[in-house]
């Protein structure tokens, strides 16, 4: 029960920190994730008792193969690989965290996206032991590209299995200049570094004594002052339509609700409210929820609005406060990660869905691709790959209300959806809307 206090008792002052581990395949993301579950004491008996009986161990002895708190497919424990994304929940004095382990294998790119898109960091793993003449793993480049795009607010560098190298503060400088480059060319600065071995401890927890020459914090410290300025509630409201909910009585009974889960912002009863993209006015007259009824809820709460009259609202609308910088359009130029097996083909029909609304769409051009080995903008082409990231336009044949990635992830994401597979195709990121209805 002492993992399960801590988190009830926890401070939250700072905040819940969601972080994913990403890089690539061996890096030691499992093992970095089960050292810090395992030294912050939030693994249970029973636990640990089923992993020192474990039958795929890749460790000698009684010792616990840290990485099988997080590898539970059974596919991921007899090869040694994460697959699927595995999350976990801890916490420590000062603060919560809410843990992404992502698989490194190419091939399971698109599960990485999935734990990056709601992540306020990244720990982007390095083998120290993989690095020669400061050439940096294509794995490494592409999951710190796709964590730029995403917009994960902070990245940190664990130099990993620095054991294995001699605790050399040669070898993670290197690396730390080769990665440092890297994060210049996609644009982004402020990089955190810490050399770590994830399998004897160094680092992770607390600070060893095996690299004297590093006088920073170890990675769990580090992780419990990052700030996380994502502040949903101080930005406009949006507040995609899910549901809409009517009862079946007669005319004195009538009762017609929107249901849905407000994505940023807030609202109060009595504010005057304009559907999108009919663009129809009106006021809240209520604000519903299980237990009863609220004069104002918030970003993340799952509420049904009534208004003080009857106006057309449907599944897919957005509801935003009369004075906002929604943006309404059929046009958009977007990045885009493809994830599908099956390579983009102009003649195949695509869905593209957004919040709650799904919409025929053409990828009207690709207009770059980008290069993950040297991180220039290539020339787009007509193909798209599994993997590939690429800047493209899109037409739309119904209208959706939006905003860039930038200024609203909930809003300024979406799939594409291949409408004869119901596959999903591509995850995208809205970067200029380019006409507006």
């Amino acid at each position: 029960m002492q993992a399960a206090t801590e988190i009830n008792q926890a401070d939250t002052r700072a905040g819940v920190l969601r972080f994913i581990t990403a890089g690539s395949v061996d890096d030691g993301k499992s093992t970095l994730i089960g050292r810090l579950l395992y030294d912050s004491k939030a693994i249970f008996a029973d636990q640990l008792d089923a992993l020192t009986r474990a039958k795929h161990k890749r460790v000698a002895g009684a010792a616990i193969d840290l990485a099988q708190l997080t590898d539970g497919l059974e596919a991921e424990r007899e090869q040694g690989i994460t697959i699927d994304v595995a999350y976990r929940y801890f916490a420590t004095p000062k603060r919560k965290f809410i843990i992404a382990d992502t698989p490194g294998h190419e091939q399971y790119t698109r599960n990485m996206v999935t734990g990056a898109s709601t992540a306020d960091a990244a720990v982007i793993l390095i083998d120290a032991t993989r690095v020669e003449a400061g050439k940096l793993l294509p794995q490494t480049r592409r999951h710190t590209a796709l964590a730029v795009l995403l917009g994960v607010e902070h990245l940190v560098v664990a130099v990993n299995k620095m054991d294995l190298v001699g605790y050399a503060q040669a070898k993670f400088e290197e690396i730390r200049a080769a990665y440092i480059e890297l994060a210049a060319q996609l644009g982004r600065g402020n990089i955190h570094f810490v050399p770590v071995s994830a399998l004897a401890g160094d680092n992770v927890v607390e600070a060893g004594t095996a690299m004297p020459w590093y006088s920073g914090p170890a990675l769990l410290p580090l992780l419990e002052s990052l700030p996380v300025t994502r502040h949903l509630g101080e930005r406009d409201l949006r507040f995609p339509v899910q549901l809409v909910l009517r009862s079946d009585g007669h005319k004195a009974d009538d009762f017609r609700g929107y249901a849905g889960r407000i994505e940023s912002g807030s609202v109060r009863k009595g504010d005057t409210v304009i559907i999108l993209p009919a663009q129809s006015e009106a006021r809240v007259a209520a604000i519903r929820v299980l237990d009863g009824e609220r004069e104002q809820a918030d970003a993340g709460d799952s509420i049904t609005l009534v208004l003080d009259r009857d106006v057309d609202v449907s599944r897919g609308d957005t509801i935003v406060l009369a004075r906002n910088t929604a943006r309404v359009t059929r046009k958009l130029s977007a990045d885009l990660c493809w994830l599908d097996t099956e390579p983009f083909a102009p003649q195949r029909k695509y869905l593209l869905k957004h919040t709650t609304r799904t919409v025929p769409a053409k990828v009207a051009a690709i207009e770059s691709r980008l290069d993950i080995h040297t991180l220039a903008r290539q020339p787009g082409g007509s193909e798209l790959k599994m993997n590939d990231i690429a800047r493209i336009s899109i037409n739309l044949a119904q209208p959706i209300v939006c905003d860039s990635f930038d200024a609203h992830a909930a809003t300024g994401s979406f799939i594409l959806i291949d409408s004869a597979t119901n596959q999903t195709a591509a995850a995208g990121m809205i970067r200029a809307i380019e006409a507006t209805l």
